[in-house]
């Protein structure tokens, strides 16, 4: 397969569909069927205790399948989450960014089906992992 949208595509668009999260991700690689995506932790990605939340590593690992899936079939802004799930194995390093690298596993007609491993930036043993399903609007 081959990517319908590189890296600035993908940035243009997050920018123009989502700018209310736009600024919080980087996308930092992507190739056929894969992207790593960085979340820039700021003190609103924080939960009591100064470690990162669940919320905010689910949005990262939500965010990373969607470009993965845009950057294979194009922009498609209606693909929808349809089904996740996540494990979250240990406390993020503190004031660490959190990085995810993502594949896509299957990507059919109608769904696609994607893999997270989230890791705090400096650490070698991941925060999480995310497998994640993404619905696909039909053409027309």
């Amino acid at each position: 397969m081959t990517l319908a949208m590189d890296k600035t595509a993908l940035a243009a668009f997050l920018t123009a569909e989502f700018p209310q999260v736009a600024a919080d991700f980087v996308i930092e690689d992507l190739r056929d069927m894969q992207i790593t995506v960085r979340l820039m932790v700021d003190d609103v990605h924080l939960r009591p205790g100064g470690t990162v939340s669940g919320p905010s590593m689910f949005a990262l690992a939500d965010v990373s399948v969607y470009l993965a899936v845009l950057a294979m079939i194009g922009p498609k802004a209606l693909s929808v989450t349809t089904n996740i799930s996540m494990d979250f194995m240990r406390k993020p390093a503190a004031g660490a960014d959190l990085i995810c690298e993502t594949r896509l596993l299957k990507l059919g007609r109608m769904l696609a089906v994607g893999d997270c491993l989230i890791r705090s930036e400096g650490q070698e043993a991941p925060v999480a992992r995310a497998s994640m399903t993404y619905a696909i609007p039909p053409e027309r």
